[in-house]
């Protein structure tokens, strides 16, 4: 079975992140959405909550599942017994830097390959942080995440007093 990994904090999921799962799920056998657990990062939502979200976006994908981790991506996908890491690329300073990770994951793991997706044009610009930039000021966030997303960040900025 051909099984790769498309990992990331997805803080929270977006429609960029959504088109690279799309995109690269009917490449192989099995598609393991890894959400990190990043401590060195206050996130919005817990790590439960993103998978949560993410299981409920992707459910009609049949060959994709949702696993929380943390520590090095390469232990990682040995773990799940993957070959393949996938990274999305929005631009050239993204490059520089998932180049960099991805000869360093070869090296510590010789047997996983990384494989880069361009992004779609129309997500080129989108980024967690961006999405959470705009609900901050109670801006229109349907464009950027699904309905579902845009409610529960919302419901979370409410809770603690983070909408201006």
């Amino acid at each position: 079975m051909k099984r790769a990994i498309y990992p990331g904090s997805f803080d929270p999921v977006t429609y960029g992140h959504l088109d690279i799962i799309r995109r690269s799920a009917p490449l192989v056998d099995e598609l393991v959405i890894g959400v990190l657990n990043n401590n060195a990062k206050t996130p919005l939502f817990s790590v439960e909550e993103r998978v949560k979200m993410l299981n409920e976006i992707t459910r009609d994908m049949t060959n994709v599942i949702v696993v929380p981790f943390d520590g090095l991506l390469v232990e990682f996908a040995k773990k799940m017994d993957a070959c393949m890491i996938v990274r999305g690329l929005r631009a050239i300073t993204d490059f520089e830097y998932e180049l960099q990770m991805a000869q360093t994951n070869h090296k510590l793991e010789p047997s996983v390959e990384t494989v880069f997706l361009t992004t779609s044009l129309e997500y080129s610009y989108l980024s967690s942080t961006i999405v959470k930039e705009v609900a901050f000021y109670h801006g229109d966030i349907s464009k950027f995440v699904p309905d579902v997303v845009r409610e529960r960040i919302r419901e979370k900025m409410n809770q603690k007093g983070e909408c201006r």
